[in-house]
């Protein structure tokens, strides 16, 4: 339960942080947050699942709540605090700003870092390696690459001097200028070369920075890193959950997330290749090793990576020789996930070959790595070699993990699998992909039901009025105690924004539809002002511009210039009273913040309904309908309510912000769905023709 002491700190750090903002205006919002927040995870609502959802827009203090609510709790409990988020932006406005401020105006004394992945920072053995040898630099390379040209190897150099004179941490995101991704991959940390018990290694900054993990209270993450954790049992490279409270910010991207984090996907032909390049290598480690076993472990892996690879012929000799029907995008999805009996047949094989391989290649590994610390054999030699086999580890880790999901048969989860035939000059290989349908039970297994206590939160997690939808996918449907709170926003909607809904003489389904469009358009465009038009998709927005072109709009282009490029200009035309009119597909209906002028005039060409066109998609709709359900309502509408709410909310981002949203779709008041649609936006003032 949340003490008095406890809500006496809250109350005043509260208070200290109001006392130190410019202009601060007191929001119910925010205070309601902070207190749900601290109850939540104090156990007041459900003495064992601390998890709140929370539905938070813009201008509603949302990341203040929830460290002025969580992180009291968290020290008082003697738990870390772990802030995952989706986005870099929001990493460095919280490592920038929000922390910073609050460990200085709060009264509250904590620790706090940014922690990345070991890909983020450099191998110092790597590093003075490549600038001193090139044979050794070519050893550390992909076996297709070509050597470094002469630009590249002077970065390699700038970055040498420039960590040696402790001008640089050793981390790429603190670099000035960008670092080449064929520079990086040279001398990036890896997790089968550079290992902290290793003396050449250990002083290298990834596990300095690790080193850090222990003595920090907050902990800012991606949530990349937070699954990636979770994938290793949690508390490998994170604090364990059970010691933890964890902040999910911009929440409602974590399932999609952790879907394409479980996926995987192979080539036939180009696996065989690689399998006869691991055959060679393995013999040159094995020689390498010190201890004889590594000769009869090299022997073992011979015979399982030729016999993975005399499979995956047979598997290529049933795709050549199949009826399957491919699709105009050169793809086959499987019915229901269900492979057939021929080809599961082979899987099993090949995860099972696969697995030996792998586990041979890992005792050769290790040996190696052991015979490194007990000095048996020099760091440069053995560098490259732990490297190259971690990287095929990598590469069969992944394949045991399609090929045993091939194998498998009956799922308790369902799994989109299909083929894509790529198709070259002299050869054709096919791709074989896996994913899961459905990660909430993942999430639900090894997140929600290990943590201390969970708090997620976003603009966007709601669809028609419920959070149902998010609480399934995330897997939070069933658990009990889990608490869901919509915060009420400060702007003052009727008299801040006006949505107009016109009457419009093609309906969106028509083909005629993007000819009406440009035609229309120019009538709803205040060219004096800052105009966002929001199409649903890249096609539709070409045809429209090519349309315009020569009408003298000034339109800027969203794929024409970079993002930052693009919103840089439209600041630009602003400021010198020339108008602006900026063209954008769904991306830009999300993290885009253009306060004040820099947008006063908001487009929505039709409601951002996504078309079930890839394998994932088309399993999903296939699974739901299985099951009784209408995909349409159960999944398209849901996500495009949430999608037109996010279109929606890029008008205003403070509260003396005005304007006007125009929505070119008759379903939102002819439809059935439409209506709940409309009534899950905010109250704007509306004028419905």
């Amino acid at each position: 339960m949340l003490s008095d002491k406890l809500k006496k700190t809250i109350r005043q750090a509260h208070q200290n942080v109001a006392s130190a903002l410019d202009g601060f205006r007191p929001r119910p919002s925010q205070n309601y947050l902070v207190a749900e927040i601290a109850k939540t995870l104090s156990g007041d609502y459900h003495r064992t699942q601390r998890i709140c959802v929370i539905e938070a827009g813009t201008g509603t203090g949302k990341s203040l709540a929830y460290l002025l609510g969580a992180l009291p709790v968290a020290l008082s409990s003697k738990k870390k605090l772990v802030i995952s988020t989706a986005t870099v932006a929001l990493q460095e406005q919280l490592i920038n700003k929000e922390l910073p401020f609050l460990k200085e105006h709060s009264g509250i004394d904590f620790k706090f870092d940014l922690v990345k992945g070991r890909q983020r920072y450099i191998c110092v053995q790597k590093l003075m390696a490549a600038v001193s040898d090139d044979e050794m630099q070519m050893s550390m390379m992909p076996t297709t690459s070509s050597p470094l040209s002469q630009m590249e190897q002077k970065c390699l150099r700038e970055l040498a001097l420039a960590y040696q004179e402790k001008r640089w941490q050793g981390d790429r995101d603190s670099w000035e200028d960008t670092i080449p991704d064929k520079v990086w991959n040279v001398i990036a940390c890896d997790k089968h070369a550079c290992q902290r018990q290793l003396k050449s290694h250990h002083l290298c900054p990834f596990h300095l920075a690790r080193q850090k993990i222990a003595q920090m209270d907050v902990l800012v993450i991606n949530h990349a890193l937070l699954l990636a954790d979770l994938e290793l049992g949690g508390g490998t490279i994170l604090p364990e959950p059970e010691e933890t409270f964890y902040v999910i910010d911009e929440a409602h991207h974590l399932p999609h997330i952790t879907r394409d984090f479980s996926s995987a996907a192979a080539t036939i032909k180009g696996t065989i290749e690689w399998l006869e390049k691991l055959l060679k290598f393995s013999g040159k480690m094995a020689n390498t090793v010190v201890s004889q076993k590594a000769i009869g472990q090299n022997f073992k892996l011979n015979d399982a990576a030729n016999d993975a690879a005399k499979y995956l012929r047979a598997v290529r000799d049933i795709l050549d020789q199949s009826d399957f029907t491919y699709n105009d995008d050169d793809t086959y999805r499987f019915s229901h996930g269900e492979v057939p009996e021929a080809l599961t047949v082979k899987a099993k094989d090949i995860a099972d070959a696969t697995q030996d391989a792998l586990r041979c290649l890992t005792k050769m590994h290790d040996a190696l790595s052991g015979d490194v610390s007990d000095g048996d054999v020099q760091a440069f030699l053995a560098d490259p070699l732990l490297v190259e086999s971690g990287q095929y580890i990598n590469r069969l880790e992944q394949l045991n993990k399609l090929w045993f999901s091939y194998a498998r048969k009956g799922d308790s989860v369902p799994h989109a699998r299909w083929i894509k035939r790529l198709e070259y000059k002299h050869h054709h290989d096919h791709l074989l992909c896996d994913c899961p349908i459905e990660v909430g039970y993942y999430l639900k297994d090894n997140l929600w039901r290990e943590c201390a206590g969970a708090v997620l939160c976003s603009a966007t997690l709601s669809a028609l009025g419920t959070f149902d939808h998010f609480a399934h996918e995330s897997g939070l449907a069933k658990e009990p105690g889990v608490k869901y709170i919509k915060a009420d926003s400060p702007f003052d909607y009727p008299n801040q924004a006006t949505l107009h809904l016109p009457k419009t003489q093609t309906d969106p389904t028509d083909k005629a539809f993007s000819d009406y469009l440009a035609d229309a358009l120019p009538t709803y465009l205040d060219t004096s002002k800052a105009n966002l038009v929001l199409f649903a998709s890249y096609w539709q927005m070409n045809h429209v511009v090519e349309k315009l072109r020569g009408k003298n709009l000034n339109i800027l282009v969203q794929g024409e210039l970079s993002r930052d490029a693009l919103l840089t200009r439209h600041k630009a035309n602003i400021d010198l009273g020339r108008g602006s009119i900026l063209f954008g597909t769904q991306s830009l209906s999300e993290g885009l913040d253009l306060p004040g002028k820099y947008l006063e005039n908001l487009v929505v060409t039709k409601i951002p309904f996504a078309v079930p066109t890839s394998p994932i998609e088309e399993a999903q709709a296939e699974f739901v309908q299985s099951k009784g359900g209408n995909p349409f309502l159960s999944i398209t509408v849901p996500d495009a309510a949430k999608k037109l709410v996010q279109s929606c909310g890029r008008l205003l981002r403070k509260e003396s912000d005005s304007g006007r949203i125009t929505i070119l779709d008759r379903r939102l008041v002819t439809k059935r769905y439409g209506k709940a649609m409309l009534d899950t936006l905010p109250p704007y003032k509306r004028q419905i023709d």
